[in-house]
């Protein structure tokens, strides 16, 4: 196979931006506010959980901009992690990357995509399992719908093969399309699917947080009950808004990276925060936040307990009526594949660069006749592939929210370790508001990793485990570094 000894330089602001922004906007939106909603219990605070998350995404944001103006190289965190700390603690985000973060999101929107195109094509359906395994508490499953998930996958990866221009013309297409689509969305909602009763019925509890007890009473959240149920709601608008660092990941196919990754960064994390928002006044003004699960309609149902928590189709039923399931099928569809090429195209540069530093297979650290790292594209489609039957949506969401926020925490910490260490760097950027906003996002990050540890420990202490399980294989790795013969490619 003909080899490319460097990256192309082929990805403007334009570019970067519709990275940033269509790895952010999949599924998330349109599914996990009925669960929010059933966690704190009232539109106010369902607003308030978007709200925390977009504030912590933004000023998160705003302070890789300095980081990524001073390291404008492929691999992104991982590169800002090994020059803050040290090479195991950059290896341990790009070994959880590798099998968590980056392979278990793909897997989720994998599967998002899967489950929705079986509202268009029946036979695509959940209930058909071709193959069932326990293991503990996992259970793996095998059928139509993984069937797609993967195909998605594989599809995007194969495109992604054939070089950066390739992946960023499909990013900017769907993420084009599917920005349009979203505002659509809010204007038809607000406009046309608006509910007066709804709205009464939301304004009388805006700010009286609530969960009801097994007698069907409702119990008022208040003090730390209320901040538990704020920090377990975030798993899901925090997974809803990841992956908008994935920019990072391609700094060495970026034009003026310096200037680009920071403008890239800020511009597309505003953007969706505020489309996600909009997105969730929308269903308050739709449908009762509080709802009945055995409701015969939509509003009865409320956004608690919306048919199979698809909340966005469940608000535009009074405007499509039996078309709305189809309609918001067809739309998030064209949503996720659009996040899955963002996320496919940008993770392998991180093993790559995990490659060239000798802590990951040699032949990941080629880049292919089209100037990206094929090897890793195709580990990574494989992996996620495998992860797409491995546990429901719900496990992988909250192994990577988890995850994620441990090596935010860590990498947003590096800023200040690298203003004492690397005084004099150059710094394009500077880190908006600091060392307040950098210090607000660290602390806040980790009181809502304390209480995922705390309630919600079956999915964060496995992946609390991962990242640790990755200290004697960084060892390993240094003791034993993979060989490249002159052969192997």
């Amino acid at each position: 196979m003909k080899e490319e000894s460097s990256f192309r330089k082929s990805l403007n602001l334009f570019d970067s931006t519709a990275i940033v922004m269509g790895s952010m906007i999949g599924s998330g939106v349109f599914i996990v506010g009925a669960d929010i909603a059933r966690q704190v219990g009232s539109p106010g605070w369902l607003i308030m959980t978007w709200v925390i998350t977009g504030f912590l995404t933004v000023f998160a944001a705003l302070s890789y901009g300095e980081l990524a103006g001073m390291f404008p190289h492929a691999g992104g965190q991982y590169v800002y992690l090994r020059k803050a700390y040290n090479p195991l603690t950059g290896f341990l985000y790009g070994w959880t990357l590798f099998l968590v973060i980056q392979t278990g999101t793909i897997a989720a929107v994998g599967m998002a995509f899967a489950k929705f195109t079986g509202v268009l094509f029946p036979w695509v359906s959940e209930n058909v399992i071709w193959y069932k395994a326990e293991f503990f508490t996992y259970v793996f499953k095998f059928g139509p719908v993984q069937i797609v998930a993967i195909l998605s996958i594989c599809i995007l990866t194969w495109i992604n093969l054939k070089g950066v221009r390739e992946g960023k013309r499909v990013q900017n297409i769907f993420t084009s399309g599917k920005f349009l689509l979203v505002l659509g969305f809010i204007l038809v909602g607000f406009l046309f699917a608006a509910n007066s009763g709804s709205i009464a019925k939301n304004m009388a509890i805006f700010w009286e947080p609530a969960v009801k007890n097994s007698s069907g009473q409702w119990i008022p959240l208040t003090g730390m009950t209320l901040i538990a149920a704020l920090g377990m709601a975030q798993v899901g608008s925090l997974f809803s808004s990841d992956a908008w660092n994935n920019i990072t990941f391609t700094a060495a196919e970026v034009i003026n990276p310096k200037k680009n990754i920071p403008m890239s960064l800020f511009l597309g994390t505003f953007i969706v925060t505020i489309l996600f928002i909009l997105t969730n006044m929308v269903y308050i003004t739709v449908l009762p936040l509080r709802g009945d699960p055995a409701g015969v309609n939509v509003i009865d149902k409320g956004i608690q307990y919306a048919l199979n928590d698809r909340l966005a189709t469940a608000a535009v039923h009074n405007v499509f009526g039996v078309y709305a399931a189809s309609v918001m099928a067809l739309f998030i569809m064209i949503s996720t594949f659009g996040c899955n090429n963002g996320l496919i195209l940008s993770g392998a540069r991180v093993y790559y660069a995990m490659a060239a530093d000798g802590l990951f297979f040699k032949k990941v650290g080629i880049l292919n006749s089209k100037g990206v790292p094929a090897l890793g594209l195709v580990l990574q489609a494989t992996w996620a592939s495998m992860l797409c039957i491995s546990g429901t949506y719900g496990q992988l969401l909250d192994y990577v929210v988890f995850a994620v926020l441990i090596f935010y925490v860590l990498t947003i910490a590096g800023i200040f370790i690298l203003r004492k260490k690397m005084p004099d760097a150059e710094r394009p950027y500077r880190a908006f508001g600091y060392p307040v906003i950098p210090a607000a996002y660290i602390i806040l990050a980790t009181i809502i990793m304390l209480i995922l540890l705390i309630y919600k420990p079956d999915y964060t202490w496995p992946g609390l485990t991962i990242v640790i399980l990755g200290i004697p294989v960084y060892f390993f790795w240094k003791k034993n570094p993979p060989k490249l013969r002159d052969h192997d490619f």
